[in-house]
């Protein structure tokens, strides 16, 4: 068998304004209780050794700069050894394991993962399964929104009539080929996303990609992106080199997950993973 490195995506859990359909971009609003459930549940469901993102395969994570996407890898629990960089100079390893009481959102950062310490390593009195770095990066922050930011795409269509933008063309207002006052166009979005995937083949995938499974130097070459919804449904669209005026039929729910990988071993076919096999292991553990 041979490695095909994997991007794994994954939208920050559930705000207020998610549940009602504002756009936020920069607006920092926390997630909601259910949102934080949900994200722990999503983290136990689909991270360990036998489940979908093995998080000791893991070379990188890129992480929005917004508060909910930072939360929402916290919640996640995927075991790094090293603190998120917002938590770095406020006490040591012993801290985490002490409950990290300095930080009132970190203390869910780490937990004990028992079942799986026969691959992962034990420190300050905490499960480490990731040496992937945390990196927090504004290339996949949420889609600038401008002059719509809070505000749901029937307000903004209202708003283009009533100021005449929507007169003419008779085309209703789309983000994918509008952008927004103010804001982001699409070929801003298009630029920054553009150059986070060449960081990820460059330094991640490049090298690893067709190598034997038992490459010990190729094993870490996955990456985790935990951001946005426009973002990541336009981060999808930019991994296969589709335009973004093209539209995006994608969805991705708050606290969703996708996978993006190669076709054939190679990194000049990327694709979408629309599904993949369930584990062996996983499955006998069930009966």
């Amino acid at each position: 068998m041979t490695i095909t490195p994997r991007a794994f995506i994954i939208r920050h859990g559930e705000t207020e304004w998610s549940l009602n359909g504002r756009h936020t971009g920069t607006t920092e609003l926390p997630l909601t209780s259910n949102g934080e459930r949900r994200v722990r549940a999503t983290g136990k469901a689909l991270l360990g050794d036998d489940r979908l993102i093995v998080p000791r395969k893991l070379a990188h994570i890129y992480v929005s700069p917004r508060h909910r996407a930072r939360r929402t890898l916290e919640l996640l629990d995927v075991g790094c050894r090293e603190k998120m960089p917002w938590l770095q100079g406020i006490g040591d390893l012993e801290d985490r394991a002490r409950g990290e009481a300095v930080d009132e959102h970190a203390h869910d950062q780490h937990h004990h993962h028992d079942e799986e310490e026969g691959s992962a390593g034990r420190e300050g009195g905490f499960i480490v399964r990731c040496d992937a770095k945390v990196q927090v990066t504004q290339d996949i922050r949420e889609w600038d929104y401008g002059d719509y930011e809070g505000l749901t795409s029937a307000q903004i269509r209202e708003k283009r009539r009533r100021s005449g933008e929507a007169e003419g063309g008779g085309r209703e207002w789309d983000i994918w080929r509008d952008g927004c006052p103010g804001g982001e166009s699409p070929a801003d979005v298009t630029t920054r996303l553009d150059r986070l995937i060449a960081d990820i083949r460059t330094n991640f995938h490049k090298e690893a990609i067709g190598k034997p499974e038992d490459d010990k130097g190729a094993q870490k070459s996955d990456v985790l992106l935990v951001a946005h919804g426009h973002i990541l449904r336009a981060f999808a669209m930019r991994w296969i080199r589709r335009d973004l005026g093209e539209g995006v039929s994608l969805l991705l729910e708050a606290g969703g997950v996708g996978t993006l990988s190669y076709e054939h071993h190679n990194i000049d076919e990327p694709a979408i993973l629309l599904g993949g096999a369930f584990m062996v292991d996983l499955v006998e553990k069930t009966k």
